[in-house]
């Protein structure tokens, strides 16, 4: 066997040996870091509600009544749920909007300020949910990654072992 031929067989040959190992350990930990989003979310003890309200010329919110949130698809359509509770509350305003409204009225007008804060924790429960889609769209590509990188680790394994067999 050439220098050469011998030198691509132990380069292919280390690539795919750490492929091989990194790939499972990345599949692992997505899958752990899955597993802490779920415990994360039935800590929280959110059920999707019998009745949401709904928005005209919306859709209606995914989710089954009574449903635990358990999952990064399933936070995300609480987050929808929560998105067309508080614009119901607000009348299709924003919390920048209500807010601007009690600015424009002296910050003394008592509705507009519990609308405000109905607003912004309505917002800030809908923003934490959505982080939660998105951890859980984070821990798909680390598993996915990871299997790619397993795959693509024992075909390198098995490259660099026919290169190195062959004259």
């Amino acid at each position: 066997m050439s220098a050469v031929r011998g030198a691509a067989a132990i380069l292919l040959g280390a690539a795919g040996a750490a492929m091989v190992a990194a790939g499972p350990v990345m599949a692992l930990k997505g899958a752990r870091g899955r597993a802490d989003i779920r415990a994360e979310l039935r800590g929280q003890a959110i059920s999707f509600p019998g009745q949401a309200i709904s928005v005209p010329g919306q859709a209606p919110p995914a989710g089954a009544p009574g449903r635990d949130v358990l999952t990064g698809p399933q936070a995300r359509a609480f987050a929808e749920v929560i998105g067309r509770n508080v614009l119901a509350a607000t009348g299709g305003r924003t919390y920048a909007e209500v807010s601007a409204e009690l600015m424009a009225a002296g910050g003394d007008d008592e509705a507009l300020t519990r609308l405000r804060q109905t607003a912004f924790t309505g917002q800030m429960l809908r923003a934490s949910l959505l982080n939660a889609y998105q951890a859980w769209q984070v821990t798909t590509l680390v598993i996915g990654l990871g299997a790619l990188l397993t795959v693509t680790g024992t075909a390198l394994l098995a490259a660099s072992a026919l290169l190195a067999t062959t004259g």
